[in-house]
């Protein structure tokens, strides 16, 4: 039974239950809900679970008033005070005790299956408690009863502590350019291709829209009204190198300059 001065807490509440009585047990096969008479129940009110320490209680209360009409103690579940029929999820047995001790069986019903599977799991949450409260007492009993674990210095040992001396932590080195690479061309832009290697050796002289007498003035300037005469093997060897047959005159004979005026 519950101690003196533990509170009383409520697990769980039906508005609506129904009561009925059951014919004895004959043998040891499970109680059914059909051998009942479901269509008339005995009694019909209120139930409420409470808890006082680890017995639970069940009791059906008058819906109005709230007088009791009687009281079921669960000291554990499953057990003797409530067992489950085996043809329906939505009924139980109860063993109800008076004042004075004396007990029956009756029957309970609900009508929603969601209000019994309620009623199931109150009962369930409040002994899985009851258990590891038993549990936790046990192994605290253990802990004392057991040697101590003694952690304090014994007599003479000492202890260093090297505060601040800590194991410096390496900077990350930076990364070099060596992995960076070069920036892709801006959009549109063109690159220009380069020098062929049969002009590197030649300096190109655009030609302008001229005529052969300017050239020959330019190189009468040049000169001082010299023509030195090309012979055969010196253009064999410096042929690369002559200028274009367009802008330089066939070689000729040393003439007086009256030939020049001419042009």
């Amino acid at each position: 039974m519950a101690a003196e001065g533990e509170y009383e807490s409520i697990l769980c509440v039906k508005p609506e239950v129904n009561v009925y009585r059951i014919p004895p047990r004959a043998s040891n096969r499970a109680y059914r809900a059909a051998d009942w008479k479901l269509d008339a129940p005995d009694w019909s009110g209120r139930m409420k679970v409470t808890a006082k320490g680890k017995v639970a209680y069940i009791k059906l209360e008058d819906k109005v008033s709230g007088e009791l009409f009687a009281q079921a103690p669960v000291n554990e579940y499953p057990g003797v005070a409530m067992e489950t029929v085996s043809d329906s999820s939505r009924y139980f047995v109860l063993r109800i005790q008076d004042d004075n001790g004396r007990s029956a069986f009756i029957g309970l019903g609900f009508g929603d299956r969601g209000d019994s599977f309620d009623f199931n799991v109150a009962l369930q949450d409040h002994f899985k408690w009851v258990k590891q409260e038993s549990e936790i007492s046990k192994s605290n009993q253990l802990g004392d009863s057991g040697p101590k674990l003694d952690l304090g210095f014994k007599e003479g040992q000492t202890i260093t502590l090297n505060i601040g001396q800590g194991k410096k932590r390496d900077k990350p080195r930076p990364q070099g350019s060596a992995g960076v690479g070069l920036l892709p061309p801006p959009p549109g832009g063109k690159i220009a291709p380069p020098p062929s290697s049969g002009s590197s050796n030649h300096n190109i002289v655009p030609q302008t829209a001229g005529t052969a007498t300017d050239c020959l003035l330019e190189l009468d300037s040049s000169n001082s009204n010299t023509v030195v005469p090309s012979n055969q093997s010196s253009d064999l060897v410096w042929g690369d190198f002559s200028a274009p047959a367009s802008s330089v005159p066939p070689p000729s004979t040393p003439q007086n300059s009256t030939n020049w005026i001419q042009f």
